[in-house]
């Protein structure tokens, strides 16, 4: 059985779940599976935006979802992530996971697939990226996720530097959602952006225009 974890949940009664998402939520229901959305999208549907792309996890495994999703894209399924088209929309289904071992500043070395949400929610970089809803509209936030959307602020998830470090590229994330959305960079955020700026030079030159282009 998957592991909610002890905050949760908790109900939102806003606007009306994507509908690509129920459809798939029903799909991996029928098979003894949960699906959950995450990251930008729970953001975007929490403040009432359009939601540009479609991410949302799974207990289930690539494994396991290949039985009921023969047709899904399964390139990246060593990492948990799978591309389902649901109503003639792409979505990423990635399965819960932690990680560890960012040998590249990018990508982990490590990836193990688990049951548990607070456990993949350790593995995310922003208290506003990491809030997961599942198909009844109930609320999983382990880090004061709401509370940092109704503040208008980004915050990293754990010790800012060691999220940099793990991946640079946060550095320029950061910028674009405060940009984006009219969020400030909470004190410890900030000092750890400016004080390890200089990681992005590790990275691909081609990933940080990528980035910037999203700006």
């Amino acid at each position: 059985m998957l592991k909610l974890g002890a905050t949760g949940p908790f109900f939102n009664e806003m606007n009306a779940l994507p509908k690509e998402f129920l459809h798939l939520a029903k799909l991996y229901k029928e098979h003894g599976f949960s699906l959950y959305l995450i990251g930008g999208t729970s953001r975007d549907y929490l403040l009432n935006l359009p939601c540009a792309d479609l991410d949302f996890v799974t207990d289930a495994t690539p494994e396991e979802e290949r039985a009921f999703l023969p047709d899904a894209n399964y390139r990246f399924a060593c990492f948990g992530s799978i591309k389902v088209n649901s109503l003639g929309v792409s979505c990423d289904v990635t399965t819960l996971r932690k990680e560890w071992g960012y040998e590249d500043h990018r990508h982990p070395v490590h990836v193990e697939f688990i049951k548990d949400l607070r456990e993949d929610s350790l593995r995310r970089d922003f208290t506003i990226n990491a809030i997961y809803i599942d198909e009844n509209g109930a609320i999983f936030d382990f880090h004061n996720g709401r509370k940092d959307l109704a503040e208008k602020t980004i915050r990293f998830i754990g010790d800012p530097y060691t999220r940099i470090k793990e991946d640079p590229l946060r550095i320029l994330r950061a910028e674009r959602f405060a940009s984006r959305l009219g969020f400030h960079l909470e004190l410890e955020t900030a000092k750890a952006m400016e004080a390890l700026r200089d990681e992005l030079s590790k990275l691909n030159p081609e990933k940080v225009l990528m980035e910037k282009k999203k700006a």
